[in-house]
């Protein structure tokens, strides 16, 4: 973690008197917050804050840390408000980030209205099947599925989306359908490879029953359109979003398999840098996504939901 966010996480816990509710604000756990605060004291040499199990109070030197960092806050963000955020009117090169299919099929369309709006902006879209580190890279804006545990950045809901399991009706007439988690191994599943994710196998959990099984897969991929296709042609059952299945699925092409199981989370939400001052070109983006999604965040009563 680097010192300006670790001073915006000590601030934080000043201001809302509790370790919950800061780990609350950014949408971590309590352990994490404590974590990062012991490592800063580690690292500054003394001791911040003085915790007991009902409250915490700030040492003569976290008092000092506050009032001297609270300044530096304020220089950072009117240094970045006039850099990047001091303009009405959103300018500039803008990195987004997303994944290969739905970056293909659900953001581009999104980028290519918001640069006809916002033609001072240079958009610059990268697509891929690897985890992106926003801070790390570079990226101004990233398009990702699942939940955000990195305290640095603020995430915001675009759309429900869960994993389905599915196969296409050849397949299921030929080879049965699966009544366990275990069945899966007696099948020919479909594996698409994604970053560091173990290879072959599928997480399924029902209540506290949570089943790792390990698949046999004659056929795999990193791009989820070639899988998708291979499933459509009866190679085998197939593990996907609902965002690319649930229209298969309506129409019969797809029949979903295990329903009873869940699979790891898979909502979809655009990713930003947390910061008191916001560039013009990534707040306009991130509220014009958020609008645009808005049907996807409604439930809806069909099974897939409103896919």
């Amino acid at each position: 973690m680097d010192a300006f966010s670790d001073l915006n996480l000590f601030a934080l816990i000043a201001k809302l008197g509790s370790m919950a509710a800061a780990a609350q604000e950014v949408g971590v756990t309590p352990p994490v917050v404590s974590r990062r605060l012991a490592t800063l004291e580690a690292r500054l040499g003394v001791r911040l804050m003085n915790r007991t199990t009902r409250r915490i109070s700030l040492t003569p030197e976290g008092e000092a840390y506050l009032t001297d960092g609270a300044r530096i806050l304020e220089q950072l963000a009117a240094l970045e408000h006039r850099i990047g955020g001091g303009s009405h009117q959103p300018q500039g090169i803008l990195r987004v980030g997303a994944t290969l299919g739905f970056g293909r099929s659900y953001v581009a369309p999104q980028l290519s209205k918001f640069t006809q709006a916002f033609p001072q902006v240079e958009v610059q879209l990268h697509l891929t099947d690897r985890a992106i580190n926003l801070v790390d890279q570079g990226f101004d804006v990233v398009i990702r599925f699942g939940e955000q545990a990195d305290s640095r950045l603020t995430a915001r809901l675009l759309a429900h989306n869960r994993r389905i399991l599915c196969a296409s009706p050849a397949y299921i007439r030929q080879h049965g359908l699966p009544l366990a988690p275990r069945d899966l191994g007696k099948h020919n599943c479909i594996f698409i490879r994604e970053g560091d994710e173990t290879y072959g196998t599928w997480h399924l959990r029902k209540g506290d029953d949570v089943n790792s099984v390990k698949v046999r897969a004659n056929l795999s991929s990193n791009d989820g359109t070639a899988a998708l296709a291979w499933a459509l042609d009866g190679q085998g059952i197939l593990l996907r979003s609902q965002w690319d299945v649930a229209e298969h699925i309506r129409k019969r092409k797809l029949v979903p398999v295990l329903t009873e199981w869940a699979h790891p989370p898979a909502d979809i939400y655009v990713v930003f840098q947390t910061s008191n001052q916001m560039p013009a070109k990534i707040r306009s983006l991130v509220d014009r996504l958020v609008a645009a999604f808005a049907p996807w965040r409604r439930k809806g009563s069909e099974p897939f939901g409103p896919w």
